[in-house]
């Protein structure tokens, strides 16, 4: 089973440091103390990933694992040498047993079952079609995820497509929407978020608390998709006829049972957050309590049943292989590691390492600067991976979900919005959007590069941000 692979690697460390680990509580790491030599296996493990698929692809294919496990020890292995095995096992133990399983059985969860919902049939790729389709993408995209919403809908938008000359912007926008934009309305849609209700922010806090910027910004790129579209649609008229290699049929839905699976991934998930009995395990002083536990199994029986029930063809159409979830739950099994010690350091705030961070984001009265949050998550979450970047300025925010959902509830949206929106920036800043490229591009799409693409969002995204931040954070 591959779902064994995907979580081996985390387990097994967890095993080690179980087995070694002494059984005296420990006070956690002083992050007031560690200098910023602490967070090089963390910014070296995100620039691998940033720059290995664009300049050395082969080498970064083969061995990304190998080089995310050489990250991780690098980690680890300074602070069981200078902080003491029971310290370190129970920081690295706390990351992976309460965040990084919820995180990736979650991702593991919605990408099977998606991954066996096909939709079957073609359409014409008209501006209002189009339209409808990224519209809908994007609505899925907080039932689903981004992946999920991704996987579903980016084969027929480009059979839908295949027959114009001009197409590779439809592609661009549906990664702006569907993959980033539309998943920032639940914990579902996007990383981050769910890092966030791991956190302990509620369910419904990010549909209450970011609608707004939601419908401003995805409703902006919308419509200047349709106003592009239709321009380009106008001027397909005047040229030479290509004949549709996928014509016009009947659009059906297969694997609908899925749907129904996905809504009882959501039931879980909305179980775990209402249903508190108060028991607990505790291994190496980390609690772990019963309803996340019965969560994380209620979302893989799920899964498994997604597995047997879907007829192959379905997910044969779909493209479906294992690479991307594997790919993913080793890179994060690796920043959930390497991001322990960053966070110990956020968590001293002025005391720490990071003071400067902290004074930028600090308005003159010592309250947050809730625009600086948004630009500086967005910012590196453009570049990084946005779940750990989100999670650092979660921390770097005070880390208190209560406070951040109430006193400082402008804060939260604004790293959220951050995160979830300027993924979108770069091929690399959400990990949807590279899949989404290769796919077009193995579909015949002619996709701009890495830096025709920022092109896109610097004309398109980035005044969208100015709106928003002047309208909701300025």
């Amino acid at each position: 089973m591959k779902f064994v692979h995907i979580a081996a690697a985390p387990l097994a460390l967890s095993g080690l440091l179980l087995t070694a680990g002494s059984a005296l509580a420990a006070e956690g790491l002083p992050g007031a103390a560690m200098s910023l030599w602490w967070t090089l296996p963390f910014a070296g493990l995100l620039l691998s990933i940033a720059t290995g698929p664009l300049l050395y692809h082969h080498v970064w294919e083969h061995h990304y694992g190998k080089i995310t496990a050489g990250w991780a020890a690098l980690a680890v292995l300074p602070m069981v040498w200078f902080h003491g095995l029971g310290v370190s096992s129970e920081a690295v133990l706390h990351a992976l047993l309460l965040e990084y399983m919820s995180f990736i059985i979650l991702l593991f969860g919605l990408f099977t079952i998606a991954g066996g919902i096909l939709v079957a049939g073609n359409i014409h790729g008209t501006p209002m079609v189009n339209g409808a389709l990224l519209l809908i993408g994007a609505a899925l995209a907080s039932v689903v995820g981004t992946t999920g919403a991704s996987m579903i809908l980016i084969r027929p938008i480009i059979r839908a497509n295949d027959n114009r000359p001009f197409n590779a912007h439809v592609i661009v926008f549906f990664i702006f929407l569907v993959s980033n934009i539309g998943g920032s309305l639940t914990p579902l849609g996007d990383p981050p978020l769910f890092v966030g209700f791991l956190r302990g922010v509620d369910f419904f806090w990010t549909t209450a608390n970011l609608w707004r910027e939601t419908l401003l910004v995805g409703g902006i790129v919308l419509g200047v998709f349709l106003a592009l579209d239709w321009f380009l649609h106008s001027r397909e008229k005047g040229q030479p006829k290509i004949k549709d290699p996928t014509p016009d049929s009947r659009v059906r839905i297969r694997g609908r049972a899925n749907i129904v699976l996905l809504a009882g991934v959501v039931g879980a998930i909305l179980l775990s957050a209402s249903w508190k009995p108060g028991t607990a395990f505790t291994i190496q002083g980390v609690h772990v309590e019963l309803q996340n536990l019965v969560r994380d199994a209620i979302i893989v029986v799920l899964a498994l049943v997604s597995l047997r029930i879907t007829r192959k063809e379905y997910r044969a159409a779909n493209g479906f292989n294992w690479g991307p979830i594997l790919e993913v739950a080793k890179l994060f099994a690796g920043i959930f590691i390497c991001i322990v010690p960053v966070i110990a350091i956020l968590r001293a705030g002025l005391d720490g390492a990071f003071a400067p961070l902290v004074a930028m984001v600090t308005g003159p009265t010592g309250a947050p600067n809730d625009l600086a949050y948004f630009w500086l998550t967005g910012a590196l979450s453009s570049f990084l991976d946005n779940a750990p970047t989100y999670l650092v300025f979660f921390e770097l925010a005070g880390g208190d979900p209560k406070v951040l959902m109430t006193t400082f509830a402008s804060t939260l949206a604004a790293i959220s919005a951050g995160a979830v929106f300027m993924g979108a920036n770069t091929y690399i800043g959400n990990a949807p959007n590279f899949m989404v490229y290769a796919i077009a591009r193995e579909s015949g799409i002619r996709m701009p590069g890495f830096f025709g693409y920022m092109l896109w969002s610097g004309l398109v995204l980035i005044p969208t941000f100015l709106i928003a931040g002047f309208v909701f954070f300025g």
